[in-house]
C-alpha cells in the first residue's frame, strides 16, 4: 500500500488524464438518475391547505390537532369523499402531512402524482378535519342539550326586551323610586349579558370548534423534491465522485515500487544510475489493437494516470552524460570481455528506449544485448559469454513480486544482476551546441547496423544466445 499523501495535485492529475472516462461516467450517472426518476421516484406534487383555529390554544393542544388531522379517522373519510379507484385511506395516510404554523394555523399537505389530485386531496382532508374536530369538541352533542341552550338564549333575549319595556314604562325623571327602578333594571340586564357571555366562553363548541378552512389549496406548479432534474444532476455528481474516489483508492493500495531503494532491494543489486528519456506523445501507449484497445484509447485509460508529470530536464548533452557515466561504472566493475545482457520488462516503453540509448553510448569494449522479458512468466536466456545482467526499468511501473520474479529468472539462467538503471520520462529541451564537441556537432552515434550488432531486442524464450 502506498503511503503517499493525497494532494490536490493528484486530483488535478486525475481530471487531466481521465477526463474522458469521468465524462462518460457522469453521463451514465445522469442516465441512472433519469431512470430512477421514472421507475423509483416518479414526479410527485404537493399542495397545502390552511386551517385557522380561533381562540386561545396551547402548544400541546395544537399538536393534538395536528395528530387528529393526519389520523385514520380523518383520512378514511377523505378517501371515501374523494372516491379514487383503488386508493384506500391507508395509502392516502402516507401522502398526508400536517404541521402547526404561527398564528394558530395548521397546514395540511397532500401529495399525489398530479397537481389536480394533490389539490383535491389537501382540500378534502382539511374539510374532513374541520368537521371531525367540531364533532369531537361538541358540535354534534346531545340534541336535548343543544335545544336547552338555545331556549336559554331565547329566554335571555325575551327578558332583555321585558327589561327595556319596564324601563320605558317607568315615569322617567319624575320620582326617586322610578330612577331606582330603572337603575335596578339596567343592573339586571348587565348581569344577564355577563352570564350569557361566560356561558358561551365556557362552551367548547363555541370556543374551539369553529375552525375555518382558509380557502382552497393553491394548485402546485412544480414537482416536489427530489425532482427529476435533481435526480439527474445528483446521479451525475455521484458517479463522478465515485470515479475520482475509486482512482484515489486504487493509487492508495497500489503496490508498485516508486523509489530507487525499493527497486534495488527487490532485484537484489545496486543502482548504477538514473537516466532521462525524452517523453514522446503516445510513447507509453500499448501497441496492440482490437476493439477493446480502441475503446480504452478513446476513454483515455490506456495510459497510467498516477505517474508524476515528467520534469523538464537538461539538453541532449546533459542526458548523454548520464548514459556515459552508467557505461563507465559498468566498465569499472566488469572483467574483460565486457558483455552484458540488458533485461527490459515487457511493455516498459521508457525503459526500452533507455536501453537503446545505452547501447548507442557503449563503446567497443562494452557489448550490450537487449532482451524484453515478460513480467508474468519471466524467462531469461541461459548464460553464454555474458558477464551478467543489467536491468533497465522505469519507476512506479512494477510491483516487488514482479521484480523478484525477474531476479529469479536471471538466477535460473545462471546470470548475476550486476546493476540496475532506472529510466525516467522527462520533457526534452533544446540542444545546447556550446557544450558539444567537434564545433557544436553531435558526436557520431553508432549506425543502425552497428547498434543491431550489440542489441537484439525481442521477446526472450529461453535457450542459449
Amino acid at each position: 500500500m502506498s503511503d503517499d499523501t493525497i494532494r490536490l495535485a493528484m486530483i488535478g492529475r486525475i481530471l487531466r488524464r481521465r477526463w474522458r472516462l469521468l465524462a462518460v461516467l457522469a453521463v451514465v450517472g445522469a442516465l441512472f438518475g433519469y431512470g430512477s426518476s421514472v421507475l423509483v421516484f416518479p414526479p410527485r406534487y404537493t399542495a397545502s391547505a390552511s386551517v385557522l383555529l380561533p381562540g386561545l390554544w396551547e402548544e400541546r393542544e395544537l399538536l393534538t390537532q395536528v395528530d387528529i388531522a393526519t389520523s385514520s379517522a380523518v383520512v378514511d373519510r377523505a378517501a371515501d369523499a374523494l372516491g379514487w379507484k383503488g386508493v384506500s385511506g391507508t395509502e392516502l395516510q402516507d401522502q398526508v402531512t400536517a404541521k402547526a404554523a404561527d398564528g394558530n394555523i395548521i397546514k395540511i399537505s397532500g401529495t399525489a402524482d398530479t397537481p389536480e389530485r394533490a389539490q383535491h386531496l389537501s382540500d378534502q382532508v382539511a374539510q374532513q378535519f374541520v368537521t371531525f374536530a367540531a364533532r369531537i369538541a361538541g358540535g354534534s352533542a346531545d340534541p336535548a342539550v343543544a335545544t336547552g341552550t338555545e331556549a336559554l338564549r331565547k329566554k335571555v333575549a325575551e327578558t332583555n326586551r321585558r327589561i327595556t319595556d319596564l324601563a320605558n314604562a317607568a315615569n322617567p325623571g319624575q320620582t326617586v323610586e322610578s330612577v331606582q327602578a330603572r337603575t335596578e333594571l339596567e343592573k339586571l340586564r348587565t348581569s344577564l349579558q355577563d352570564a350569557m357571555k361566560q356561558l358561551e366562553q365556557a362552551d367548547p363548541a363555541t370556543n374551539k370548534a369553529s375552525m375555518v378552512v382558509m380557502g382552497p389549496a393553491p394548485r402546485p406548479t412544480g414537482a416536489a423534491a427530489p425532482t427529476r432534474m435533481q435526480l439527474i444532476v445528483g446521479g451525475a455528481l455521484l458517479f463522478f465522485l465515485f470515479a475520482v474516489i475509486g482512482h484515489l483508492a486504487a493509487a492508495r493500495v497500489s503496490r508498485r515500487l516508486r523509489t530507487e531503494p525499493e527497486i534495488a532491494a527487490a532485484l537484489g543489486s545496486a543502482l548504477l544510475g538514473t537516466v532521462d528519456v525524452p517523453g514522446e506523445r503516445g510513447a507509453d501507449r500499448p501497441e496492440n489493437g482490437g476493439s477493446r484497445a480502441r475503446i480504452r484509447r478513446l476513454l483515455g485509460v490506456d495510459t497510467r494516470w498516477d505517474l508524476p508529470t515528467p520534469q523538464r530536464s537538461g539538453d541532449e548533452a546533459d542526458r548523454r552524460i548520464r548514459y556515459r557515466r552508467v557505461c563507465a561504472r559498468l566498465r569499472e566493475q566488469l572483467p574483460a570481455p565486457r558483455r552484458l545482457l540488458v533485461v527490459v520488462p515487457e511493455g516498459d516503453e521508457v525503459a526500452r528506449r533507455a536501453a537503446g540509448q545505452l547501447v548507442a553510448e557503449a563503446k567497443n569494449d562494452l557489448l550490450l544485448r537487449v532482451v524484453e522479458v515478460s513480467v508474468d512468466r519471466p524467462i531469461v536466456p541461459d548464460r553464454g559469454t555474458e558477464s551478467g545482467v543489467l536491468v533497465v526499468l522505469s519507476a512506479g511501473s512494477w510491483t516487488a513480486e514482479e521484480l523478484v520474479g525477474i531476479a529469479e529468472a536471471c538466477a535460473d539462467g545462471r546470470h548475476e544482476v550486476v546493476g540496475i538503471v532506472v529510466a525516467a520520462a522527462v520533457h526534452g529541451a533544446p540542444t545546447r551546441t556550446a557544450d558539444l564537441p567537434s564545433g557544436g556537432r553531435t558526436p557520431d552515434l553508432p549506425s543502425d547496423e552497428a547498434t543491431l550488432t550489440f542489441a537484439i531486442p525481442g521477446h526472450a524464450t529461453g535457450g542459449s544466445a
